[in-house]
């Protein structure tokens, strides 16, 4: 950030976001024709195989980065809200059942990532946070996040983004009421268990809006300056895909008549390691090359919410007997939301 748009930013914050809003919003609507002319001007046929990969890299790639770029920076701001300190206040205490609504809703704003997994559920369960409550939070927040949500948005339109999000929520709150009825805290590590419990407390900070916009522009540096080998990894995936893989190819093995096939996708993403910005480009050619919507999307959330990393991260905390029931009762949901996926779509 510049020195310009840091003092901006201070002294102007709201024309700033308005005039940032704008500039925003002209770069994304040059995208598509922009591509075509770069396109156009290399020596390639746009009707062949390159010149369609080259098309849907150059066009999804800075189309990806600028809707990730947008939401992170809202997000961020919004997120000024809802710290850690205050999460674990708001579900403190809290009756299951409402508790895992909150939790899951939550998991939709707060930040997280694998290597956070470990202190957020170490903190959640010192401040009192019932274990069904905080396992919905952890589903939630890596699974439902705002960024699958805007790109989900942004590439397969609004239908299939509300559908994931209500479908993606439920499997985060029915996992974690089963989970809580299970009364599996005897296979929590013991030194977990010896922790000894703290009153969740949260101090309310006065934060101007000046502020406030500046930990948007700290959000976008952290985590697209994460993400982003993800994004080309996965748009480079997906435009060979587009570009090389025959129109319906992916309809004999992950369309809606092979009943098979989600279960296999859940399978094949659970070793995965990547993001929602990483998978969803994927995710789109495989849609685009006839695969049925329930099948990429238990895919993708397989991926997110089941990586293999994540099991690792939280066998420092879990049993492996909490983490098996977790994986199932996850997958099950998973499942569960691909052959609903196929059947309304």
């Amino acid at each position: 950030m510049s020195a310009l748009a840091v003092r901006w930013t201070q002294h102007h914050p709201r024309i700033f976001l308005v005039l940032a809003a704008l500039l925003w919003w002209g770069l994304y609507q040059t995208l598509q024709p922009l591509s075509e002319v770069v396109v156009a001007a290399l020596p390639v046929d746009r009707q062949s195989h390159l010149g369609a990969t080259l098309q849907f890299f150059l066009y999804d790639t800075p189309k990806v980065l600028l809707l990730l770029t947008g939401i992170v920076f809202v997000m961020g701001v919004i997120n000024t809200y809802f710290t850690p300190e205050r999460t674990r206040a708001l579900l403190a205490g809290r009756r299951e059942g409402l508790a895992n609504v909150m939790a899951a809703l939550l998991g939709i704003v707060t930040p997280f990532c694998s290597c956070s997994a470990v202190p957020l559920f170490i903190g959640f369960l010192q401040a009192g946070v019932p274990l069904g409550v905080t396992f919905s939070f952890l589903i939630a927040a890596p699974m439902v996040n705002e960024v699958a949500l805007t790109l989900l948005f942004g590439m397969l339109g609004w239908k299939i983004a509300l559908l994931y999000l209500g479908l993606g929520l439920s499997v985060a709150i029915v996992a974690g009421l089963i989970i809580g009825k299970l009364n599996m805290e005897p296979y929590l590590e013991d030194w977990v268990r010896d922790i000894p419990r703290a009153e969740a407390q949260f101090t309310a900070v006065e934060v101007d809006f000046g502020e406030r916009l500046a930990a948007g522009f700290q959000s976008v540096r952290d985590i697209v300056g994460k993400v982003w080998p993800y994004i080309l990894a996965g748009i480079a995936i997906g435009a060979g895909i587009h570009g090389y893989v025959p129109q319906d190819f992916m309809a004999s093995f992950m369309g809606k008549s092979a009943w098979w096939s989600v279960p296999l996708a859940v399978v094949l993403g659970v070793p995965m390691y990547t993001n929602a910005a990483g998978i969803i480009p994927v995710v789109q050619a495989l849609l685009d090359k006839g695969a049925a919507v329930g099948t990429v999307l238990a895919f993708m959330m397989s991926v997110i919410a089941l990586s293999l990393p994540e099991m690792v991260i939280l066998r420092k905390v879990l049993k492996v007997r909490l983490i098996a029931a977790f994986i199932g009762i996850v997958a099950t949901g998973i499942l569960i939301v691909g052959y609903v996926f196929n059947w309304v779509l």
